[in-house]
C-alpha cells in the first residue's frame, strides 16, 4: 500500500499538536515511552487506547484508562468504529483528527494547526475537516453535535448574509433527510447551538434571527 494510502491521525490541542502519524495496522497511544504515540502528561494511563485497522474500518478502543477516551465529545465504553473527520480524544489532554487516507489531508495540515491560526479575522472560527469551533480563541468542548456544526458552517460560509431557513434545512439534513423537517426541528437546533455558543461567550449573540427571511451569523472582528 502506497504510503499516500494510509489513513493517518493528526495532533491538534494538546503536546502534540502539528504531529501525524501513518496507521498501517495498530496504533498503541498512551504515556508509556513504548507506545506508537507517547503523550506526556500524568492524566494519561500508561496504555491508554488502541487503533486497529480491520477490513471493516478503524476501531477505537479504550484499554480500561482511568481518564477516558473520547470520540466526538462522548466518551466510549465499548470499541466504536471512527469516521474520516472524526475527532478523538485522550482523558481530555489530546486532541486528534482521524483522517481516512493522507492523500486528502487539506493543506492547512502542513503546517501546525493552533487556535491562532484560525482566529485572526473573526472571532467566531471554524475548520470544516475537524468540526472544530473557536470563539475568541477558545474552542467549544465537547465538539458540536454534527447537526449542529452543519447549520453553523452554513451561516459561517455567508458570514453577513441572510440565510433562508430552507437552505438552512437543506445544508443541515440534506436533500433526501431534508422532506418532512419541521420548523420546530429548525427551531430547536437554532436554539441549543445558540446556547452552546453562549457558553462560551455570553455577551454576544452570534445568530441572528431576520424575522420573515431567516437567519445571518453576526460575528464580529477582534
Amino acid at each position: 500500500m502506497e504510503s499516500s494510502d494510509l489513513p493517518v491521525l493528526i495532533g491538534q490541542t494538546g503536546p502534540l499538536n502539528g504531529e501525524i502519524w501513518g496507521i498501517r495496522d495498530t496504533i498503541l497511544i498512551g504515556r508509556d515511552s513504548s507506545c506508537d504515540v507517547v503523550v506526556p502528561d500524568r492524566q494519561v494511563s500508561r496504555f491508554h487506547a488502541r487503533l486497529t485497522r480491520s477490513e471493516n474500518g478503524m476501531m477505537l478502543e479504550d484499554l480500561a484508562s482511568k481518564n477516558g477516551t473520547y470520540l466526538n465529545g462522548t466518551r466510549i465504553d465499548v470499541p466504536e468504529y471512527i469516521q474520516d473527520g472524526d475527532v478523538v480524544q485522550i482523558a481530555l489532554v489530546q486532541s486528534m483528527v482521524f483522517l481516512s487516507s493522507d492523500a486528502t489531508m487539506p493543506m492547512e495540515y502542513d503546517i501546525p494547526i493552533t487556535t491562532t491560526d484560525f482566529a485572526r479575522k473573526h472571532r467566531l472560527q471554524l475548520e470544516p475537516h475537524s468540526r472544530r469551533v473557536w470563539i475568541a480563541n477558545v474552542e467549544i468542548l465537547p465538539p458540536l453535535s454534527l447537526p449542529q456544526f452543519r447549520l453553523l458552517e452554513k451561516l459561517f460560509e455567508q458570514q453577513a448574509q441572510v440565510v433562508s431557513r430552507e437552505d438552512l434545512i437543506e445544508a443541515i439534513w440534506r436533500s433526501d433527510e431534508a422532506v418532512g423537517v419541521t420548523e420546530q426541528a429548525l427551531d430547536a437546533l437554532v436554539r441549543r447551538l445558540r446556547e452552546r455558543l453562549t457558553d462560551v461567550d455570553p455577551n454576544h449573540d452570534y445568530i441572528v434571527t431576520v424575522r420573515g427571511h431567516g437567519l445571518r451569523l453576526d460575528n464580529p472582528r477582534d
